[in-house]
């Protein structure tokens, strides 16, 4: 398949170093709130990538649920493809891309579980569904087809019938916590404006990158 005249001009915005502010997160912040503004397509979706101690990495797309002082909050199954892999390398990297607005976010940070409160607090908020699909579902193993996925959502309603729903262990929160963000900002003819944060010494550091 030739891609070679698939191309498009990005000429929407600018990004300099003079308008953004000394620390990350209230730009990323601000920019996550111009895309839910601009009804992007899943605003908060985030592609996580992983590795094993040896660096194979893999990677998928993951949905962001908050954003805290000190990182990125989302939330997963912990017996995961994702969650043994940061069991054994705490380090990922994280990429948001807005198309409707020409513009990315590319994160790198340590990835550790958050607290069993944040991950009680946010699993009473999620439909009775999700919190039924967290129990059943055996996350990255191989099943035989969709219909045994199927009946253990029927298990799992019968079981929990007239019942609350509590969190399985094995489902919860992790927050990402950044050493390095960078803004990406598409601009005409591939000459895009990038500007990267680097934590040193506890400050941040910004930089313009050459695109």
């Amino acid at each position: 398949m030739d891609l070679f005249e698939l191309r498009r001009d990005f000429t929407l915005q600018t990004l300099n170093e003079e308008d953004v502010p000394q620390i990350p997160i209230p730009l990323f912040e601000q920019w996550l709130k111009e895309a839910i503004e601009a009804k992007a397509l899943e605003p908060n979706a985030m592609n996580i990538a992983t590795a094993t101690p040896e660096g194979k990495p893999s990677s998928r797309t993951v949905l962001l649920k908050q954003v805290a002082n000190d990182g990125l909050i989302f939330f997963s199954n912990y017996d995961s493809k994702k969650g043994k892999q940061i069991e054994q390398n705490k380090y990922c990297a994280l990429t948001f891309v807005w198309h409707e607005l020409e513009r990315q976010v590319r994160i790198e940070g340590i990835v550790e579980k958050t607290s069993d409160t944040v991950s009680d607090l946010y699993f009473e908020s999620r439909p009775e569904k999700s919190k039924l699909g967290a129990w059943a579902s055996p996350q990255s193993e191989a099943i035989p087809n969709r219909e045994y996925l199927e009946n253990l959502i029927t298990d799992f309603e019968t079981k929990f019938s007239n019942k609350e729903i509590a969190r399985p262990s094995n489902w919860g929160g992790y927050i990402v916590t950044p050493y390095l963000i960078e803004f990406w900002q598409g601009r005409s003819s591939r000459l895009h404006d990038r500007i990267q944060y680097s934590l040193e010494k506890n400050s941040w550091k910004i930089e313009r990158l050459a695109p």
